[in-house]
């Protein structure tokens, strides 16, 4: 809104028009006073400034606050009429609110005496029919002379309800009346004239209420002939008891002993009507009733009238329970007629599947064709049989289940069963693949049954048919998981197939110790004893009748024997070297045997006793490979290593490849163990800890054999070492004149050149033979490296050297240092101020002048070099420390420099003795 139309007249001016505003310009949610002042002000000073720069006066004039004075007081009487608008409106709004919680008030008060109203009329009705006598009575009275009242209509209800239940008893009771009448008419009929012609008329009505009715009435005749006739009941009883006589035999005379009884009682009791044997009377009829239902329950099946099913099963099941009904629909079923000749028939197959069954090294088998097909039409049967049970039996559960037992108990037990004993007389190991597949395959179908629903399908199955289906799988399988039975079996199937793969092995060992004469050969007697017991184990199993011709070839295939002609003794069958040798295949066959049983295990579920079994596998485990292999291959390469130390010949390393096979075959020994069998122990923590401690007992005897061998190979290399010195020529070092030419030409000397040689072969052989992970080699290596260095500082201490014979031992000393230095050693006994710098050290003392030994000698004192120690024993217990203080090693004391260069031709001189006499 523009000045012009604001309330308050403006009068003209030279300054701007004052900003126009409503009131939604303060109704808007965007609305803030600071920057609805701040447009003001920048408003009229813009104006200000336009006005200002029109006109001629100075750029200098001060501030005029006029024009924002007058657009502040232009815009504060424009508030002040929103402001009474405003308050209009409120005052409007104020108003209708008032009207309007006004009209809402009374609109609560009649509606809520409109309810009162209501709830009052419905306790009036519900008085008049539930009330007593009394409201009745105090309503007629007040309302005496009336035409229609509360009370009246309160005493008629009260009168409805009791006439009703009145009428309901008296209605009970004739009905009880006409069924007590018609069952005393009937046992008046059967005691008297010993017909059941009423009940017979009943049964024939045809319908499923007459039937339901004869069988109640038929039942309650029994129970009153057992207390008004007990003589029928005495005579059936004392004719059961017979003297030996067959059921024929007393069916005969129980049959003529009634007609002597009852022509006898027309005679003896003249007057007197005769006595019917009541009981035999009704249990014909019921016989009869029972037949006649079950054979129309039959037809109804055939044609497949689910609803005259049901009723024959209803009245049945009242009559005796419904156990003849099921035994009918069981018995008389399709599936069992069709298969009671393929269940007995023979377990076929061919050949090669029995073969890859019993073959431990195949791929897992499936479950045997025969038994897969009955499983398949089993499923599919127990489907299709579950929806007409629901429609055709009332208590459809029960049929179910009995349906179920008898399609485990007899069919897929009896095929069961002959397919495990089929299984059996291939081969142990077949027959418990045979039992894994056969529970695996069961199993799913038991799952498939419970995902279908079976009665309840589509909805989840009951608990009670699951847990008659999980009750049936286990006792499928109770006769073979008794007690330890199982376990034992895959022990023993384990056994096996480790003593037939390690046959060659074990009997090239037994060869080899029983012609060894060594002290060592002696200490290892118990590995002979269990070898020998290994290859006689396999040897009598293969000879024994039990076992198959499958399981024969197979075992003599895992032994890698072949066909072995009859005539030909295991026992001096040709070996090679090769076989007496750890092999990592066999070993890797041998875990996954194992493998395979724990799994084997743990899917068949048999027990809890998880650890035990893991026990029993370790235990297996541990004597067969680490005992009977890994032992004794770390035996026959102790008995080797021992037999190099003598010196006399240069050591034959042959037997360092076999220690790092067995290594390898010790650590996938002990990777097994602590990741299949130890975390299946959890749930014993005593059974856990002793498989611990019995592993860590074989794994640490297993590591101080391999210590032994590297140690009997250290001292087998020193003593090679030291026969290879003892040999070198005293002359070496004192060339004659005559040989300057070809002295010249040699790089070193024969001694060093053989020592190279023989270091150069065994570190080949140890770095091909000796793992390389972890530090092993290279603790092994360092300490050959230091104990040779010990062997050449003691050998150039005995030897003269004259001038040009320093040079050769500085050559020697070189080759020596450059050979150990390029092994993977300590880096604190090769690098630089290394333990091996003695080794030039050494040398150049045989070939530096006088004064820069005089200068050598002032430098080793001055570093304090005079107490290191540098015998052999110091040089060992560095390197049992892991190389510690060997850089200690490196300067030489002042009486070894001196036992060095009292070696040298010019020691006598004046100038050597004044040296000598300096220290």
């Amino acid at each position: 809104m523009t000045p012009e139309n604001s309330s308050t007249s403006i009068p003209r001016s030279v300054f701007p028009k004052g900003p126009s505003f409503t009131l939604e310009d303060f109704s808007s949610r965007d609305f803030i006073v600071k920057e609805f002042i701040e447009s003001l002000s920048d408003t009229a000073i813009s104006n200000r400034r336009s006005i200002v720069s029109s006109t001629t006066s100075s750029t200098n004039q001060p501030f005029d606050p006029k024009p924002l004075i007058r657009t502040f007081e232009h815009a504060q009487h424009r508030l002040s009429d929103l402001s009474g608008d405003l308050e209009i409106r409120e005052n409007e709004l104020s108003a209708a609110v008032r009207r309007a919680e006004a009209q809402h008030s009374q609109n609560l008060t009649t509606l809520g005496r409109k309810l009162r109203q209501t709830i009052e009329s419905f306790q009036q009705l519900d008085t008049s029919l539930n009330g007593g006598s009394g409201l009745e009575t105090t309503g007629s009275s007040a309302n005496a002379g009336g035409t229609t009242t509360t009370g009246s209509t309160t005493g008629t209800g009260n009168m409805a309800v009791e006439t009703g239940k009145r009428l309901e008893e008296l209605d009970r009771q004739r009905r009880r009346a006409l069924d007590a009448h018609f069952l005393l008419e009937c046992w008046e009929g059967v005691s008297n004239r010993g017909e059941i012609s009423l009940l017979e008329n009943l049964r024939r009505s045809g319908t499923a209420e007459a039937k339901v009715r004869s069988a109640h009435i038929a039942r309650q005749l029994l129970r009153i002939s057992q207390r008004l006739d007990p003589q029928s009941w005495a005579e059936n009883t004392s004719g059961k008891k017979s003297n030996g006589n067959t059921p024929n035999e007393e069916r005969e005379r129980e049959s003529s002993a009634n007609s002597k009884n009852s022509s006898s009682e027309d005679v003896s009791r003249e007057g007197s009507p005769p006595r019917r044997n009541t009981r035999e009377v009704i249990e014909k009829y019921s016989e009869t009733l029972e037949k006649d239902l079950l054979k129309q329950f039959d037809d109804f099946y055939r044609k497949a009238n689910f609803d005259g099913m049901k009723d024959c099963a209803t009245v049945l099941q009242d009559f005796n329970g419904g156990a003849s009904v099921i035994a009918l629909f069981v018995n008389q079923h399709q599936f069992f007629i069709d298969r009671s000749q393929l269940v007995t028939e023979e377990v076929g197959g061919d050949a090669e599947s029995w073969e890859r069954m019993a073959d431990p090294d195949a791929e897992l088998p499936g479950v045997e064709p025969s038994l897969q097909s009955l499983l398949d039409e089993v499923k599919v049967v127990v489907q299709e049989e579950s929806a007409i049970i629901r429609r055709a039996f009332p208590y459809y559960e029960q049929v179910l289940g009995k349906f179920l037992q008898r399609v485990f108990q007899q069919s897929i037990q009896q095929r069961l069963e002959m397919v495990l004993e089929k299984a059996s007389g291939v081969s142990s190991l077949a027959f418990l693949r045979c039992l894994q597949s056969s529970r695996g395959y069961i199993g799913a179908l038991i799952d498939d049954l419970k995902a279908h629903g079976l009665t309840e399908h589509p909805e989840t199955i009951s608990s009670q048919t699951a847990l008659l289906l999980d009750q049936q799988l286990e006792e499928l399988f109770v006769p073979y998981f008794v007690g330890s039975s199982y376990i034992e079996r895959e022990r023993r199937t384990l056994e096996e197939l480790y003593n037939a793969v390690l046959f060659k092995f074990t009997t090239y060992q037994a060869r080899r110790k029983k012609a060894a004469t060594t002290f060592m050969a002696s200490l290892s007697r118990p590995g002979t004893e269990l070898l020998s017991t290994a290859r006689d184990a396999f040897i009598s199993r293969l000879d024994s009748p039990e076992v198959s011709p499958i399981q024969r070839r197979m075992l003599l295939q895992v032994a890698k024997l072949g066909e072995v002609p009859e005539t030909t003794r295991l026992t001096e069958i040709k070996l090679t070297e090769e076989d007496g040798q750890p092999n990592l295949s066999d070993v890797k066959r041998m875990l996954k045997w194992l493998a395979e049983a724990v799994g084997r295990g743990l899917e068949l579920s048999v027990n809890a006793d998880t650890h035990k079994d893991v026990s029993a596998m370790l235990n297996v485990l541990l004597i067969t490979m680490g005992d009977g292999y890994i032992d004794v291959c770390l035996d026959a390469a102790l008995e080797s290593a021992t037999a190099q130390e003598s010196g006399k010949n240069e050591p034959d390393f042959a037997y360092l490849p076999s220690v790092r096979t067995t290594i390898s075959i010790t650590t996938l020994m002990v990777m097994c163990v602590n990741a299949v069998l130890l975390p299946l122990a959890a749930g014993s923590i005593t059974m856990r800890r002793d498989m611990e401690k019995r592993t860590s007992q074989t794994t640490s005897r297993i590591e101080d054999k391999i210590n032994t061998i590297q140690q009997k190979t250290i001292e087998g290399t020193l003593a090679w070492v030291s026969r290879l010195l003892s040999g070198q020529k005293k002359n070496d070092f004192r060339p004659r004149e005559t040989d300057n030419a070809s002295w010249l030409e040699m790089l070193q000397t024969p001694t060093c050149a053989s020592i190279c040689t023989f270091l150069t072969r065994l570190h080949n052989i140890a770095k091909t033979s000796l793992p390389h992970s972890g530090s092993n080699i290279r603790h092994v290596l360092t300490e050959i490296a230091l104990r040779i260095r010990t062997l050449l500082l003691e050998h150039f201490k005995r030897f003269p050297v004259s001038g040009p014979g320093g040079l050769m031992v500085t050559k020697d000393m070189t080759q020596y240092s450059d050979l150990l230095r390029s092994w993977d050693i300590e880096e604190e006994v090769k690098g630089p101020g290394g333990a091996l710098d003695v080794l030039l050290e050494v040398g150049s003392l045989f070939v530096i002048g006088v004064e820069a030994l005089r200068e050598r000698i002032r430098g080793g004192a001055a570093s304090g070099g005079g107490g290191a120690a540098t015998s052999s024993g110091a040089s060992m217990s560095s390197t049992s420390g892991g190389g510690t203080g060997t850089r200690q090693e490196v300067k030489l004391s002042v009486s070894e420099v001196r036992g060095y260069v009292s070696r040298r031709e010019d020691s006598n001189s004046l100038a050597m003795q004044q040296v000598l006499n300096t220290l």
